[in-house]
């Protein structure tokens, strides 16, 4: 016979042994670290997470630190190595990490103001430069990010390659990795380089329109730049928005209170998610890791590009 003590005793029975499992993986994870890299300078990043950072150790009930990497290498090495429990990456780091055997494990990613999740690489030129295309650019310095950059060197290659350039580096006179985003903007406005892979979204929504908010492209009297300054002239097919991953070692109640917590985010502490988003995006979007096997191939293709120019 069921009675209510039985009831009773048996809500209590699980609520306890959900406490004891959350104890457990905090006892064991006392402090989570969350790797970013910089797609801005350090201090801007920090601004930008660390409301976030304290939104996360509130409701996860362990301290997350955030950690700015150097580079998409570190933060793939990092996971490798255990040192970095969850991280935000790009899609082609991401895909990288997976090739070389990291365990790592997607579980979301950004949703965009007009609700999609991907966005594009682009080339800018200078309004006020000749080039119309790609094709007026041989000879010319190109700016690209960082070798496991997405929308900063994987995507761009692959573009270049479809429209014959199958050696950007004999191609172009030089090409020089910038080490972020923000950096490409600010050699191509500086006239270090004549073209930019960057990444876009909308014109509300990129490096370029986060950096001319902030007032950071000067014309060379000293006055901002404004969007009108720069010119697109080349977009490639839609690039899904690179992931949020944990380490697949994590416990599952671990990985289940993240998902929560990120999930949440919006509603619970929405001044924390208006900065880490700077109001460009309205959400995060359930994913899988397998969400990514599309860039795997991209990489894989990128690879062999240079597999073949080294021959």
């Amino acid at each position: 016979m069921i009675t209510r003590r039985l009831v009773l005793a048996g809500a209590a029975a699980l609520a306890f042994t959900t406490s004891a499992l959350a104890a457990d993986w905090k006892a064991k994870y006392p402090e989570l670290t969350f790797a970013v890299v910089p797609a801005e300078n350090a201090s801007g990043v920090t601004e930008r997470w660390a409301p976030f950072m304290s939104y996360l150790s509130k409701e996860l009930g362990v301290k997350v630190t955030l950690r700015i990497a150097n580079d998409y290498a570190a933060v793939i090495e990092g996971q490798r190595a255990g040192n970095i429990h969850i991280a935000s990456y790009g899609s082609a780091a991401f895909a990288r990490a997976r090739l070389t055997g990291v365990k790592s494990e997607a579980f979301a990613n950004d949703v965009n103001a007009d609700g999609s999740t991907g966005y594009y690489s682009v080339f800018f030129v200078k309004a006020s430069s000749p080039y119309k295309t790609l094709d007026q650019l041989k000879g010319k310095n190109l700016g690209l990010v960082d070798p496991n950059s997405t929308s900063g060197n994987n995507v761009p290659r692959f573009e270049l390659d479809k429209m014959g350039i199958h050696d950007a580096d004999t191609y172009f006179s030089k090409v020089v990795f910038t080490g972020s985003h923000e950096n490409a903007m600010l050699a191509l406005s500086q006239g270090t380089v004549d073209v930019a892979a960057n990444q876009w979204t909308s014109d509300d929504d990129s490096t370029l329109a986060q950096m001319l908010t902030k007032g950071m492209l000067k014309n060379a009297d000293g006055s901002a730049m404004k969007k009108d300054d720069f010119r697109i002239i080349h977009k490639s097919a839609p690039i899904i928005n690179g992931p949020y991953a944990f380490n697949s070692d994590l416990p599952e109640d671990a990985k289940a209170a993240i998902v929560k917590a990120f999930f949440d985010a919006p509603a619970k502490d929405k001044a924390a998610f208006d900065r880490l988003s700077d109001g460009q995006k309205k959400g995060f979007h359930p994913a899988t890791t397998k969400d990514w096997d599309g860039t795997i191939e991209l990489i894989k293709f990128v690879d062999a590009l240079r597999k073949k120019k080294a021959s």
